[in-house]
């Protein structure tokens, strides 16, 4: 199987395309990274988590933040050319419609959507397959998902951690 089946890399574009959950485009990818390439911080799979980030902070009106983490994915994008994971993504539409988008950004515009050219016909109709099985998301939640998701999960596992840290230190 091409690495861009995976369906971490699916979900991943259909978030992206289909309902612009940006949030959930980090969090699937992430995982797929770690699967393949953990702690490689300049994987072309970061890249992807990296215009997704950008994408929602510009969403947020983190201007400055979206335009830092967007020309990140830029330098990633350009520094991976080779990589697998743009076999059928039409690297250089890509990389003008980012280009196009972060002097939108730096100027301060009002957020507009960017699509992954997706080229390969299989990947397409898979893609648009878990676009139309996936949900439509209030705007306000797309907005905001990273306060108003349940994070009870992560701050057990902080304090199990700290408390951990604690017994070492006190050993």
């Amino acid at each position: 199987m091409h690495p861009l089946f995976h369906p971490l890399f699916i979900d991943y574009c259909a978030y992206f395309n289909g309902n612009e959950d940006y949030f959930e485009c980090h969090e699937v990818l992430e995982e797929y990274w770690k699967e393949v390439a953990p702690g490689e911080k300049l994987h072309s799979l970061v890249g992807y988590v990296q215009l997704a980030t950008g994408m929602y902070h510009w969403r947020r009106e983190n201007f400055n933040g979206a335009a830092r983490i967007m020309q990140k994915a830029l330098h990633n994008f350009k520094h991976n050319k080779n990589s697998c994971y743009f076999d059928y993504i039409d690297l250089e539409q890509l990389l003008v419609d980012m280009q196009r988008h972060l002097k939108k950004i730096e100027a301060k515009e009002t957020f507009t959507r960017l699509k992954i050219p997706i080229t390969h016909p299989k990947l397409q109709v898979v893609v648009q397959e878990k676009i139309a099985a996936t949900p439509l998301l209030d705007s306000h939640f797309l907005l905001n998902k990273h306060m108003l998701r349940d994070r009870s999960d992560i701050i057990a596992l902080r304090e199990a951690n700290k408390k951990i840290k604690v017994n070492k230190e006190n050993a």
